[in-house]
């Protein structure tokens, strides 16, 4: 259907839970309360590395008000060398990150808890539990910890992926590599080769709400979860499983959410919650303070890295090498296998070698942040395409067009792509007026571009019909981006009714089916597939009820602008019967109108980005200023449009935050030296701009409405597009992030 024909998709409906939210009465996940809770807290290391000796909670035991305490013996005790995976979280090292066992992995490793009946007792009892350490060594640098004289974390740990299989344990959990091609040899074939280094610091998702849950416990052991998470279903079936529970002992609520960007998909606080409350048998509440945030919750990976490009004089890239060495935090898992997927996949490139390492340290685990591994490897690799194309004297635009990957090609990390949107990214921001204005003394201005897959999986979704012939629809994930609204945009598309008619409520464990976490840009597509097939057996239901009204066959009716209609010669000669009509007629054509559907969504279709950047550099300071920034992204099709644009700005805003401020910082003795906003510098208003979003639409040609999946992409062009306007103000390449005022300086000096 095209747009102009289109009701309801592709227009700015007003968003369904907007009211409760700017008016303050949604429900977030530190807003639940009970008759009788009591409060949890943590005890976590004030060390880096050490062997727990000893952990005495006889005292805090005691002391009056509290009533229970539990250490890493009270959750299920994980085979280390036996994957238990909860999707594609392992509850091996998932377990042992929210509770130590015999060992703390980092400065604000949780080593124990209390329930009490109030805070402060339950402050006082963690100051009673004796833990008695044997420090040891610590690594805090990606770069150091793969050395071979680096202090080991795990012993269990043998380096997968080398041939032959390493007989020494090792802080390189992993070794992933693909080829496509030869890049050794191709390498001949280029005039121009350019290899460079860059390195990344750890960020974190930065968002405004802290973990934290409210868990009940019946006393017939049923348990009830509401907490603030990025799937409810992934709380339910981790806690299970750390706790040794049966998956439907347990119903988990979700709450509205402060911001997640992949920080909320994996638990840290419910599995101990669970066990305090069955040990009480009191309702317990679990809120993080902002410092526990930053010391125990997964901030994304940092990393050391090394690029090669090289390129003939006409502006052909002949060969690409990347090695991405990525921190996983105390345990495995950080994104480098999804950084090297992304590398080089919007170019057309024959010959291609990518490595990555995951390496563990003594930091916190990481965890997803907006298209986990995508802006590292963007950085890394925008940059050099940049430096290339203006050694060999290109347009930087006119250079990535020229090798663009598009319907047909192959990425070097395995698929051929189907019909894409990047070529037109590019030439929308050729043609904005942004990339040809003027420029100022010491400004400067830098493009480039981002990738990410996308992925479907499993959702589910019911649509009711109301007897007054309203509807509303169900889906069973989190709303982080706007999922509501878009769901109500298709139903109402499809049933040819106005949108204020059809409600969206997000069902918890208990009243929908299987819905896997809201994440890597799946939910618009993955649950819109779902509410189409439900909406589509609401439709044929509907047809077949107006023609039992009708005393004709079902075939001859059709549905269309949300009426039934007579269809054919041979129908008769009928009035159009509405939505309410037959609503109000359903219990004597067959009772309740509804229709559900669950569905693991196949076909999810890439998203491309390319964004302009113009800065201004302070010589004197080193500050850079971001003046004015354009992000152009294929959305495959826009449901909701404003929703669209926001993913799209919010994603620029960490980007230039990620680009020029944030890092964790470490002193000498493994501390995390700025864990609050006030020391770990997000960007506010007045370091934006006003960031212009244009939308270009290259329909998913594997969704019934062309979603493609927009929330991931905007994150990764930022920092390469801010680090190449750098370059073009000042003529210098800072190849460490953040490029904060200090590292700008000291480079102008030099």
């Amino acid at each position: 259907m095209a747009e102009a024909e289109n009701l309801w998709i592709g227009k700015r409906t007003i968003r369904p839970d907007g009211e409760d939210k700017v008016t303050g009465r949604a429900t977030f996940g530190a807003d639940f309360s009970m008759p009788g809770m009591i409060w949890g807290k943590i005890l976590r290391s004030p060390v880096p590395h050490a062997r727990i000796k000893k952990i005495d909670t006889t005292r805090a035991a005691a002391l009056k008000g509290v009533k229970a305490v539990i250490t890493g013996a009270d959750l299920v005790d994980f085979d280390i060398n036996e994957p238990a995976m909860v999707g594609p979280a392992d509850m091996r090292f998932v377990s042992r990150n929210i509770m130590a066992r015999d060992k703390v992995l980092y400065a604000g490793h949780a080593v124990a808890a209390v329930a009490a009946t109030t805070n402060a007792i339950a402050d006082a009892a963690l100051e009673l539990i004796d833990v008695e350490y044997e420090e040891l060594p610590f690594v805090i640098d990606v770069d150091e910890a793969m050395r071979d004289d680096a202090p080991i974390l795990h012993e269990f740990i043998r380096t997968a992926g080398v041939e032959p299989a390493p007989e020494k344990p090792s802080n390189v959990a992993s070794r992933t590599a693909f080829t496509l091609g030869d890049s050794v040899n191709a390498f001949a074939e280029a005039d121009v080769v350019i290899e460079r280094d860059f390195k990344t610091k750890p960020v974190h998702q930065g968002y405004i709400e802290p973990h934290a849950c409210l868990v009940s416990v019946a006393s017939d052991g049923r348990a009830t979860i509401w907490s603030s998470s990025q799937g409810h279903f992934m709380v339910r079936n981790a806690t299970a499983k750390m706790a040794g529970a049966k998956l439907s002992d347990i119903r988990a609520i979700p709450a509205e959410i402060g911001g997640g960007f992949g920080g909320k998909t994996i638990v840290y606080l419910e599995p101990l919650a669970y066990v305090l409350a069955k040990k009480s048998g009191a309702p317990v509440k679990m809120v993080m303070t902002r410092e526990e945030v930053f010391r125990a919750t997964g901030p994304t990976s940092g990393s050391s890295n090394t690029i090669k490009i090289g390129a003939t004089k006409d502006g052909r890239i002949v060969s690409a090498e990347a090695t991405f060495r990525f921190q996983s935090g105390a345990f495995p898992g950080s994104p480098v296998r999804a950084a090297s997927n992304c590398a080089f996949a919007p170019y057309a490139i024959d010959n291609v070698t990518v490595v990555g390492y995951d390496v563990v340290g003594n930091r916190p685990k990481s965890n997803a942040y907006r298209a986990p591994g995508s802006p590292i490897a963007a950085f890394c690799v925008e940059a050099v395409i940049d430096e290339l194309a203006l050694e060999l004297g290109f347009d930087p635009l006119e250079f990535r067009l020229q090798n663009a990957a598009k319907e047909g090609t192959r990425a070097a990390y395995g698929p051929t792509f189907r019909r894409i949107g990047f070529e037109e990214t590019l030439e929308s921001a050729k043609t904005h007026d942004h990339y040809n204005t003027p420029l100022g003394e010491n400004q400067g201005r830098g493009v480039a571009s981002g990738f990410w897959f996308n992925v479907g999986g499993e959702s589910s979704a019911q649509v009711n019909i109301n007897e007054d012939g309203t509807v509303a629809v169900m889906t069973g994930h989190p709303d982080i981006g706007g999922s509501r609204a878009s769901m109500v945009n298709i139903v109402a598309e499809m049933l040819g009714i106005h949108y204020q008619n059809v409600s969206a409520q997000i069902g918890d464990t208990s009243t929908i089916g299987y819905s896997a976490t809201t994440g890597g840009s799946r939910v618009t597509f993955s649950a819109g597939t779902a509410v189409t097939e439900a909406t589509t057996s609401v439709i044929d239901d509907l047809r077949r009820r107006a023609a039992i009204i009708w005393d004709i066959d079902a075939d001859a009716v059709e549905w269309d602008n949300g009426h039934a209609h007579p269809a054919g010669a041979n129908a008769g000669d009928f009035e159009p019967l509405s939505l309410a009509d037959i609503a109000a007629k359903a219990a004597i054509t067959g009772g309740p109108i509804a229709g559900g559907a669950s569905v693991n969504a196949q076909g999810a279709a890439p998203a491309f980005a390319t964004h302009i950047c113009d800065v201004e550099v302070d010589p004197e300071t080193g500050r850079v200023t971001v003046l004015r920034y354009t992000a152009v992204q294929d959305a495959g099709r826009a449901i909701h449009p404003s929703y669209v644009e926001g993913q799209i700005q919010g994603g620029v805003a960490q980007g230039i935050g990620w680009a020029l401020n944030e890092e964790y910082i470490y002193n000498d003795d493994g501390q995390l030296e700025n864990p609050g906003f006030l020391d770990y510098r997000i960007p506010v208003a007045s370091d934006l701009p006003m960031i212009e979003a244009v939308v270009v639409e290259v329909p998913n040609d594997a969704h019934p409405h062309g979603v493609r999946g927009v929330g991931e992409v905007p994150i990764a062009p930022p920092m390469a597009a801010i680090h190449n306007a750098i370059n073009d103000a000042v003529g210098l390449r800072l190849r460490e992030l953040p490029m904060s005022p200090p590292k700008v300086l000291a480079a102008i000096d030099e």
